[in-house]
């Protein structure tokens, strides 16, 4: 017992970005012994992807695409892997047509007529300028009506429905700060994101995290609850029994950490259904968002992310959002953030103050959403205060 914490000098809990990227920052720059501790049987978290039996490249937890501003982040990631320059287009199925989403110049002409496109289209330009992002609030409260007009018609056909899957609400309940955010692009550019830099993991998202993980003072241990091996009892924490006085950070749910002992953190989960057809492609684009009809949200097709070429078959997946009730199997995806959820919250962030050196890093045990570029970022920062403080 005595070896074994000897051994370590921090221990990560989850090997999704937030873990690995802290593992191997810990283990390279701060020249420390990590051990890194995951409850699944693979490495990678939520952006896991494999070959399915179609030999189709998926992404197991839904459909990720790397997009940023922040050169740190890309450039960190770019020291194991190259990446594929993928562009990813999203569109909306209103009614049966697909029109490029978020709303812009393109989708306005095809869901009005010719000249009333037009006549659309140089108002916006001329009162916003082109390639900016105009809200519908900031519509609604243009003098035209048909600017008021339009932010309505994107409202009801683009924003409302899907919301409503996707947050499992009605239209009352709906939070009017994030309905007026909701976008009209005056552009003719359909990429759904205008980042820097933009692109897919070249060989995929494992060999990615395989490569991060591949260095002598890390070890990795898989189908391993973190509590199985690190007591949280009496304001110490114990390692296999025996008090630890390392580093540790910890990248889970904190609820789940202590037991639910101030109640469950509301969240929604999603299921997939992957269904593979013999085509060569089943959509035009890489994601469909069912926006009026269906009860899934969207449909992404794998092959348009991965750049695969399979002329015989293909593999889509469909998401179906609902509330997380943390019975077994299911994923928190996504905390519902509000003042209620955010203040529980904080009281399991306070119980985690009485353990020395311990961190809280992630999605989940943070209690907020990150985009993988954020948490990278995140995790690179965190690492550089630990190294500093060591050094200092």
């Amino acid at each position: 017992m005595t070896k074994d914490i000897e051994k370590y000098d921090c221990i990560v809990a989850g090997a999704g970005f937030a873990g690995a990227v802290a593992a191997r920052e810990l283990a390279e720059r701060g020249n420390k012994k990590v051990l890194l501790v995951e409850k699944r049987s693979h490495i990678g978290g939520n952006s896991y992807d494999e070959l399915d039996d179609a030999g189709i490249l998926i992404h197991k937890y839904g459909p990720h695409i790397f997009h940023t501003n922040l050169a740190r982040a890309y450039n960190y990631l770019s020291r194991f892997t190259q990446w594929r320059d993928y562009q990813h287009e999203v569109a909306g199925n209103v009614y049966g047509k697909l029109i490029p989403v978020p709303f812009n110049l393109n989708s306005l002409h095809m869901v009005y007529e010719s000249e009333k496109a037009d006549r659309l289209e140089k108002m916006l330009v001329e009162t916003y300028g082109m390639e900016k992002k105009v809200t519908i609030l900031e519509l609604k409260k243009d003098e035209s009506p048909e600017l008021a007009e339009l932010a309505d018609y994107v409202y009801r056909n683009v924003f409302l429905y899907y919301t409503q899957k996707q947050w499992g609400l009605a239209p009352e309940e709906i939070d009017p700060a994030v309905t007026a955010r909701v976008p009209v692009f005056v552009s003719r550019d359909n990429r759904y994101f205008q980042d820097t830099y933009q692109g897919i993991p070249k060989d995929g998202y494992t060999p990615l995290f395989e490569k991060m993980l591949d260095h002598p003072n890390i070890e990795v241990l898989l189908n391993t609850d973190i509590k199985d091996v690190l007591g949280f009892e009496g304001g110490g924490l114990m390692f296999r029994g025996m008090p630890f006085s390392g580093t540790v950070i910890f990248t889970g749910a904190v609820d789940e950490l202590f037991d639910y002992r101030l109640g469950q953190l509301p969240y929604r989960t999603l299921d997939f259904l992957f269904e593979t057809y013999d085509m060569e492609w089943f959509q035009k684009y890489g994601t469909v968002n069912y926006t009026v009809d269906q009860d899934y949200t969207r449909i992404t097709e794998f092959k348009h992310l991965s750049g695969q070429v399979n002329r015989n078959k293909t593999t889509i997946m469909k998401e179906y959002p609902r509330a997380y009730t943390g019975a077994e199997g299911q994923i928190p995806y996504y905390s519902i953030n509000n003042p209620a959820n955010d203040g529980l919250y904080e009281e399991y962030r306070q119980l985690t103050e009485s353990f020395k050196d311990f961190h809280l890093l992630g999605r989940l045990a943070e209690y907020k959403y990150y985009n993988m570029d954020a948490i990278v970022f995140r995790a690179l920062q965190l690492s550089d205060s630990l190294i500093d403080k060591e050094e200092h």
